[in-house]
């Protein structure tokens, strides 16, 4: 009887067992994951959190969406200014300009 192969499987990480001659798995172990959840109270802690967070980043969206008419002003008013200083120079290239 020749020997097993020992070959992992790519999808579950299974270990599996396989007969050159038949090209059957003869034997098959499993992959034993992890626990996802180490310490159920650390769980309900991260949980309880999230509403929080989830508050800061909506306040922190609402707050740049705000300034966000300010910082296209005064870029636009920047580029106004070097237009005016250098009036001879051609426009800056845009993304569809290179095609």
């Amino acid at each position: 009887m020749a020997e097993l192969l020992v070959v992992s499987c790519p999808c579950c990480q299974a270990e599996l067992h396989i007969d050159p001659e038949t090209s059957a798995v003869i034997r098959h172990k499993e992959h034993v994951k992890p626990p996802t959840i180490t310490d159920l109270e650390a769980a309900v802690q991260k949980l309880k959190a999230e509403p929080g967070r989830r508050e800061e980043i909506f306040k922190k969206s609402v707050k740049e969406h705000q300034s966000h008419h300010d910082v296209l002003s005064k870029k636009f008013d920047e580029m106004l200014k070097i237009a005016k200083e250098n009036p001879d120079e051609p426009p800056p290239k845009r993304d569809f300009d290179f095609d």
